[in-house]
């Protein structure tokens, strides 16, 4: 498996910023973090291992971004407005930045993907710029921003709340659509930790539905807990699906 780490100067985030990729043929797919988390905890909690056939077998290729939810999302005590503001540079940094600079032609089309917090990040970037994306697979996923900003609203905040801001969008939007076309696989479990992750997944779930946007809403069981050997069953029983 080819394996190739990044160290890139930002000037959105203007810092050099880290990521690492594996593969290089096949579907991209661009993996966010869990909260706070690194662009190697892909890799050190077994995901890329589970995934390594997927990726030896040129079906896909990991793009594993480093995030900075220290400093936004979890930054409880921070000033908000510096904390969404410094999100959405984060987010530039992704769209503008990254993803031009690991496409392999301008009409590639990625998987986006993430658990816990990653899964937020997977839907928020996939339901805001669906022109870059083909599929969601999210697992464990939060849709709504003001969890992490209850006392705090803006337009920043606004647009990073996919249940938000897809809830106000007009029936009439090109983005319904295309989001029609697209794969979206929201996956949660019923057990240990995943009471506000099952709360808001359901929530996503009647959304779509009233869209008539087809999605694949996955409820696992009641022993299925909000952890990695979780997901690690979770990402190779999807991934051979959409693969």
């Amino acid at each position: 498996m080819k394996e190739e780490y990044v160290k890139k100067y930002s000037p959105a985030l203007d810092r050099d910023m880290e990521y690492k990729t594996y593969g290089d043929q096949g579907h991209p797919v661009l993996v966010f973090p869990s909260q706070s988390g690194r662009f190697y905890d892909y890799q050190d909690f077994g995901m890329v291992d589970v995934l390594s056939s997927f990726i030896n077998e040129g079906k896909i290729r990991l793009v594993c971004v480093d995030g900075i939810d220290g400093e936004t999302w979890s930054d409880a005590n921070g000033d908000e407005q510096k904390r969404i503001e410094l999100h959405e540079r984060w987010f530039h940094y992704i769209v503008d930045e990254l993803l031009p600079s690991v496409r392999h032609s301008e009409q590639e089309t990625f998987i986006a993907t993430g658990c816990s917090m990653g899964g937020y990040h997977a839907a928020n970037f996939f339901f805001r710029r669906p022109d870059l994306f083909d599929t969601l697979l999210s697992l464990s996923g939060l849709y709504y921003a003001g969890f992490f900003f209850p006392h705090y609203t803006s337009s920043l905040v606004y647009d990073n709340s996919p249940y938000d801001f897809l809830s106000n969008m007009p029936a009439a939007h090109p983005y319904w659509e295309l989001f029609r076309q697209r794969r979206i696989i929201l996956c949660v479990g019923q057990g240990a930790w995943e009471d506000n992750l099952l709360e808001s997944t359901r929530r996503m779930d009647a959304l779509l539905k009233e869209h008539h946007v087809p999605a694949w809403i996955d409820y696992w069981g009641h022993d299925v807990s909000h952890d990695w050997p979780w997901w690690r069953k979770q990402i190779v029983y999807f991934m051979g699906k959409l693969c």
